[in-house]
């Protein structure tokens, strides 16, 4: 007797094998934006670009990676002191603000998962040690993540609710 295939079993696998080709757990070449693009592209990080691109940081940031970003939204950078933004900004605090940016990345591809349940320092691209706790939520030194695993072509990024400052 031939098996014959019902039309809403072969409908349900045709769509399930469409998502597997677009699925982007299932490719890890489908995340083509780089950090930079996929920050820019999400509209909440208008100040951090604006500072990665006045810290001259958009080539490394665009780099081979991989990089694991801790990116604090506008809301974040909001919540400084009046001023402290644009007095960053300025040419000749540049190297402050390259601190200030390099805090907030570590290099190498850091998920959520990598780290869940633990509590540890790391080395940031800027030199210095930043904590990160993972056993009730994840807190980057006094920030909260926010939103986790936002993976890109270089790296993951990981959105914090405030601006962390080295020592």
């Amino acid at each position: 007797m031939a098996k014959t295939f019902s039309p809403k079993i072969l409908v349900v696998a045709l769509i399930a094998g469409l998502a597997m080709l677009v699925s982007p757990s299932v490719h890890a070449g489908y995340y083509k934006k780089d950090i930079v693009d996929t920050a820019a592209k999400a509209g909440q990080f208008n100040t951090l670009v604006a500072a990665v691109k006045a810290a001259g940081l958009v080539d490394t940031l665009k780099g081979k990676g991989p990089f694991t970003v801790f990116a604090p939204t506008d809301e974040a950078f909001a919540k400084l002191p009046a001023g402290t933004v644009e007095d960053l900004l300025k040419p000749e605090n540049k190297d402050k603000l390259i601190a200030v940016l390099t805090y907030h990345v570590v290099p190498g591809k850091v998920m959520s998962g990598d780290i869940k349940g633990k509590a540890m320092s790391v080395k940031t691209a800027q030199g210095s040690e930043i904590d990160i706790n993972a056993k009730y939520g994840v807190k980057v030194d006094n920030a909260t993540v926010v939103n986790a695993d936002i993976v890109a072509s270089n790296g993951v990024i990981h959105v914090i609710d405030q601006v962390v400052l080295p020592n």
